[in-house]
């Protein structure tokens, strides 16, 4: 089997280590030339081209463009693609993507591999990315179920952990557990660095530590990225940070209130309900 991968950064470049590692031909399609040949000395690929012709012979080919760039990338690839080939991408949104992209080429399925680095590049390409992280697909009523079993079977050979569901549904679920997240650790921050009191927020700077590292990483992170999974998840977002908000202001009210038995079986079921996510 033939893979092909267009954008050699961190997600594509360790796909291909991978499949790479399982002996299959890797092919990789990147926009730059030195990507290419970094990618050819490091043996990540067997192939590598900045031209979209080189995938023509691909069984199967990876999207691991930005979010943005999923769309316009797939509509230059299709007309190289042979018929059967199945097209699947990486972005960690897909109603839109699959809607844009599954009328143009059946053989579409949507894909989100959960791992990753907040490192960037090709140079950030690591063996055993995918190892145990979840991978879900997101097939349509239309989607031929064969290409789903494909990808299931390169999925495995990750050693992921496969789940599918409809592109609304992983959207919703994504929106609660990775999206939100990155907006209320930014807010976090920027809470914390409204501070006006310099000796308080210089303080605060200088004994912050494992709580304040842990609640605020994800908000230190790639700005593009957070905002590009604003751009294409943002009803789902918006219904996750409302139903945020009105726990927070559930915990005000009871603070100010001085309801601390309600507080204390707060805190035990979010004690409870934490293992359920992990």
């Amino acid at each position: 089997m033939k893979i092909g991968i267009v954008g050699l950064g961190l997600i594509g470049g360790s796909l291909a280590i991978a499949f790479r590692e399982k002996g299959l031909e890797v092919l990789g399609v990147s926009r730059k030339a030195t990507t290419c040949e970094t990618a050819l000395a490091k043996g990540i690929v067997t192939r590598a081209s900045t031209e979209m012709g080189l995938l023509q012979t691909a069984d199967v080919v990876f999207l691991c463009a930005p979010i943005k760039a999923i769309v316009p990338t797939a509509q230059a690839l299709i007309p190289h693609l042979k018929p059967t080939t199945i097209l699947t991408d990486v972005a960690s949104v897909k109603g839109e993507i699959v809607q844009a992209i599954a009328p143009l080429w059946p053989n579409f399925v949507g894909g989100h591999p959960m791992a990753g680095t907040a490192e960037q590049g090709i140079d950030a390409a690591i063996p055993g990315l995918f190892i145990d992280a979840p991978y879900v697909v997101t097939p349509t009523p239309e989607t031929p179920p064969d290409a789903v079993e494909t990808l299931k079977g390169l999925i495995a050979l990750l050693q992921s952990r496969f789940y599918c569901c409809a592109p609304q549904i992983h959207d919703q679920a994504v929106a609660w557990i990775s999206h939100l997240p990155v907006y209320v650790s930014a807010s976090l921050i920027a809470a914390c660095g409204s501070e006006t009191n310099s000796e308080i927020l210089q303080m605060a700077q200088a004994i912050a530590s494992s709580g304040f590292r842990d609640t605020s990483r994800v908000g230190g992170g790639n700005p593009e990225l957070g905002l590009m999974m604003a751009q294409g998840n943002r009803q789902a977002l918006l219904n996750s940070l409302a139903g945020y908000r009105a726990q927070l202001d559930q915990a005000i009210a009871l603070i100010e209130q001085e309801d601390w038995e309600a507080i204390a079986n707060l805190l035990a079921t979010t004690q409870q309900q934490r293992p359920s996510f992990l």
